[in-house]
């Protein structure tokens, strides 16, 4: 399979040993960056720049998946996810790896590179590369209904139905 990783300077130390274990595991590994230590580094062009090549791979018909490291991963998984089409989770654990991949399909995983040590890191990143989208038609379902709203800003048949609940405050 074909990995595409991007990183910032937090996770760059993580990135080269996700690179070094994956090719050892037989992954051809496609790194976005950056290539140094920079900790003024912005990671949004490095992330967004992993994702579009995922997708394009994927359009392509070819079996590609991404990382994208950072402190925390939260801002890596944002700026992945701002790329039309993908779908981008932060896993923290083994169960988020995998179940991103079962119900959500997604093609790129966040994780932190502060919060796991590089085995801990390395085996959510596996466990997501390693596990296959159920193919359930409810996870269909809703993943079509992101897309719709993706590229049309609503999901037909559901916004219009939904009536917010207000709870007034206790003890005003």
């Amino acid at each position: 399979m074909r990995v595409h990783i991007a990183t910032d300077h937090a996770g760059l130390d993580l990135s080269r040993y996700l690179v070094e274990q994956l090719t050892a595991a037989g992954h051809e590994l496609v790194d976005h960056g950056p290539a140094e230590y920079d900790a003024l580094d912005d990671y949004p062009a490095f992330c967004i720049a992993a994702a579009l090549a995922v997708r394009a791979d994927r359009e392509q018909g070819l079996d590609a998946l991404g990382i994208v490291l950072g402190g925390s991963g939260n801002g890596e998984q944002i700026a992945a996810n701002k790329v039309a089409g993908i779908r981008a989770a932060l896993a923290w654990n083994l169960d988020t790896a995998r179940l991103a991949r079962q119900h959500n399909d997604a093609q790129v995983v966040a994780v932190g590179g502060r919060q796991h040590s590089q085995e801990e890191a390395l085996a959510i990143v596996t466990a997501f590369l390693d596990e296959p989208f159920s193919g359930d038609e409810r996870h269909v379902r809703r993943i079509g209904q992101i897309a719709e709203y993706e590229t049309t800003g609503t999901v037909a048949g559901r916004l219009e139905d939904l009536a917010p609940r207000t709870f007034p405050a206790r003890g005003a």
